[in-house]
């Protein structure tokens, strides 16, 4: 099954997504799980989660991601930082069992000057404080551009990320092509051997969902600037072969693309015309 969605406001709440989601054409979707440039979470209606995960499983949707604030940084430096990425992170996936079998998706994080490898081993005691055998949702880690002290833009650094992580079947990875391409994977002209190399370095069963973006930038440039399908500096045709490699193709895909709603729904009107003529 061709999973392609959207990032959708959960201000509205649960069953509002999902709604939006069937209008727009999408078969899956992503969502904040609180304000992404603050803490504020609204309180869960348990009704209204429970009316989306009807809509889920009456239109056989794929995973859901939701996504965790920009605020976090569980790399930092500073102790009070970590400890309120921790504390939301924690929070998160106990509101993640309202909509239970779901992706928790959040970015690893800064080091702030301590150096990779003292951030790396932050994330990973914060991992292992708030992972719980008993918790239905997946936490993935998302590969970065490697902007400043970034921490995820290497391959090498996801998999020790996941090496420490005690309960490794609640963690995996979720990528993001213009990421990739401004980390400096040539995922428009090598495809098969970036691949490859994830498979070799953190397995590909590692792998769970794919947030699907042109760039704005050139290969390599570690800026994070994520741009409209087919407008930017990876392209369409190369955007096209992701969808449809044999490694990715059932992967849930969710569109970061610099739109609205309409826009949303051409991108996937095109690409799902594009995985269904291949």
């Amino acid at each position: 099954m061709f999973s392609i969605g959207c990032h959708l406001s959960s201000s509205n709440g649960f069953e509002a997504m999902g709604k939006t989601a069937l209008k727009i054409g999408a078969n899956t979707f992503q969502f904040f799980t609180r304000n992404p440039r603050g803490s504020q979470a609204k309180d869960i209606d348990a009704e209204d989660a429970r009316k989306l995960c009807n809509i889920l499983t009456e239109h056989n949707f794929a995973k859901l991601v939701a996504h965790a604030p920009y605020t976090l940084n569980p790399a930092s430096s500073r102790p009070e930082v970590r400890e309120f990425a921790k504390i939301t992170m924690k929070n998160d996936l106990e509101r993640m069992e309202y909509v239970p079998g779901n992706y928790y998706n959040f970015h690893p994080g800064s080091h702030t000057g301590l150096g990779v490898e003292q951030g790396i081993e932050h994330i990973i005691t914060l991992l292992n404080l708030i992972i719980t055998e008993e918790q239905k949702t997946i936490v993935l880690l998302e590969g970065m551009a490697g902007k400043g002290s970034e921490i995820g833009s290497k391959f090498e650094e996801l998999a020790e990320i996941i090496d420490g992580v005690k309960l490794k079947h609640k963690i995996g990875v979720c990528l993001d092509t213009c990421h990739l391409w401004e980390a400096g994977y040539d995922i428009k002209n090598n495809l098969d051997s970036v691949l490859d190399d994830f498979d070799k370095t953190v397995g590909l069963e590692k792998l769970y969902a794919i947030h699907l973006n042109d760039s704005k930038n050139e290969l390599g440039a570690s800026k994070d600037r994520h741009e409209k399908i087919g407008e930017g500096n990876i392209g369409l045709d190369a955007i096209i072969r992701i969808i449809n490699h044999e490694k990715l193709r059932n992967l849930p895909f969710n569109l970061e693309t610099p739109n609205e709603l309409d826009g949303y729904e051409k991108e996937i009107y095109l690409l799902k015309n594009a995985r269904q003529s291949y």
